[in-house]
């Protein structure tokens, strides 16, 4: 399977950039967490990769293919999905007619409903009626369903408590294992780190640390000084 890698990678908004000079690859079965302060510039890295908005300079490649001035429909035929921030359900829909939006085979809407059992019992739910948490499941699903090569996952926690964030990793581990590389963008820094191989954190608009994540949880100062941007 290819890598997805990333060089000197700059994105700007207005007068300036937001985050310079990224480097970055991401390895099949790999979860690699990105980890910083808010303002940091990691949701501006992500819809950079996916083709939401383009990069100030750098380059973006799957395998030798060069996708920086892919649009986001090319990239996503190469293999790439983005669960953006915010739980982007079609409310109307059953949780069936959401999976199915994406499914690469029937078998995968099947396989998200026995990784979520809890949306198996609401299949012929609307989207609309579920909790917070069930309809994270179905944006989540809707990405797996795709069978993606490499997802990259944009604070899927955002108005969720932490037990139900922790409900949620489980499947993105097993997502990984299956052989998907995963870029996990995460407020809850140390249970995305528990889960990831690889992390790279940001500060005010650089890396400040790229690396194994065990080093970051084994000793804490190594990522307080990251966040501050002193290491």
């Amino acid at each position: 399977m290819s890598t997805l890698r990333i060089e000197n990678l700059t994105v700007t908004r207005g007068a300036g950039p937001v985050i310079a000079d990224v480097g970055l690859t991401l390895e099949p079965g790999k979860i690699t967490a990105l980890v910083g302060p808010n303002g940091a510039g990691k949701t501006s890295l992500l819809e950079a990769l996916s083709g939401v908005i383009g990069p100030a300079r750098g380059s973006i490649h799957i395998g030798h293919t060069d996708i920086t001035r892919h649009s986001r429909v090319a990239r996503a035929r190469l293999g790439m999905a983005h669960v953006e921030q915010g739980r982007a359900v079609f409310a109307g829909l059953t949780v069936l007619e959401n999976l199915r939006l994406t499914a690469r085979t029937p078998a995968a809407v099947d396989e998200v409903l026995a990784l979520f059992p809890e949306l198996e019992k609401r299949r012929d739910s609307p989207a609309a009626l579920l909790s917070g948490g069930e309809q994270q499941m179905v944006v989540l699903g809707r990405a797996f369903a795709a069978k993606p090569a490499f997802l990259l996952i944009d604070e899927m926690s955002l108005g969720l408590a932490p037990a139900v964030f922790t409900r949620l990793l489980p499947a993105v581990t097993e997502f990984a294992s299956a052989g998907a590389a995963i870029l996990l963008v995460e407020q809850f820094t140390n249970l995305a780190l528990r889960v990831a191989q690889e992390a790279l954190v940001v500060s005010s608009g650089r890396v400040t640390y790229t690396g194994a994540a065990q080093p970051l949880l084994d000793a804490p100062a190594t990522l307080h000084a990251a966040y501050l941007g002193t290491s």
